[in-house]
């Protein structure tokens, strides 16, 4: 039993880790940064004493939690500069982000949320901006990209698609991708009519009121 006992805690410290992991995800996408940690701790089910022992600072929490989602909005933002046609890019880093955002609510808040204290997370996000920053510039240059385009649109693409609800993940992708589809018909200098992606409808959200019946009420 003696010999089992240390492979024991280091199960549990790992058990207990990832469950801060996912609830400071999960409460930062929602709430934002300014969550405070014991409200962390409650959310995953520890003692704040067993967070501050994983994480003794939010910049290391910050930084950690939303590492897998960074490095993945780099390598978006990377592909869509190796690109040699500038709005094709542009365009694959809406679509992707779109989708990422979609799969995962917390990736809108890595990008979105300021953290100056976390030095290697706001740096992160610096780099993924300047990059759509650069790459916005490239397709203005040639002509694709209309030339009132400011970052921040990409910014507010990324809120309202945060903000789909539908009724599973794979629907919520399937609308985030015609969603998508429409901010970039909206983006282009000259817009055309291409063919959107499929619909998938859309699911209200769950605090929505609900009709008689059961059916959701429809706006007067």
């Amino acid at each position: 039993m003696t010999d089992r006992l240390p492979h024991t805690l280091r199960s549990d410290a790992l058990n207990n880790r990832e469950r801060i992991l996912d609830a400071a995800r999960a409460v930062f996408a929602v709430e934002g940064l300014d969550v405070p940690m014991r409200e962390v701790a409650r959310r995953a089910r520890v003692a704040p004493a067993t967070l501050y022992r994983r994480f003794p600072t939010k910049e290391m929490l910050v930084t950690e939690a939303f590492a897998e989602q960074m490095y993945a909005c780099r390598a978006v933002v990377d592909e869509g500069l190796a690109d040699p046609d500038p709005w094709h890019g542009f365009c694959l880093v809406i679509e992707k982000m779109c989708e990422l955002n979609a799969r995962d609510g917390g990736f809108t808040a890595a990008l979105t949320s300021t953290f100056p204290r976390a030095v290697d997370f706001d740096a992160r996000r610096e780099y993924a901006l300047r990059s759509i920053a650069e790459l916005a510039r490239r397709a203005k240059e040639a002509g694709r990209l209309r030339p009132d385009f400011a970052l921040d649109d990409v910014i507010l693409v990324l809120m309202a698609n945060s903000g789909i609800h539908a009724s599973s993940p794979a629907a919520k992708v399937t609308a985030s991708r015609r969603f998508a589809a429409l901010a970039i018909q909206a983006f282009q200098a000259s817009p055309d009519a291409s063919s959107l992606p499929p619909m998938a409808r859309p699911a209200p959200p769950a605090s929505a009121s609900r009709g008689q019946g059961g059916q959701y009420s429809s706006c007067a």
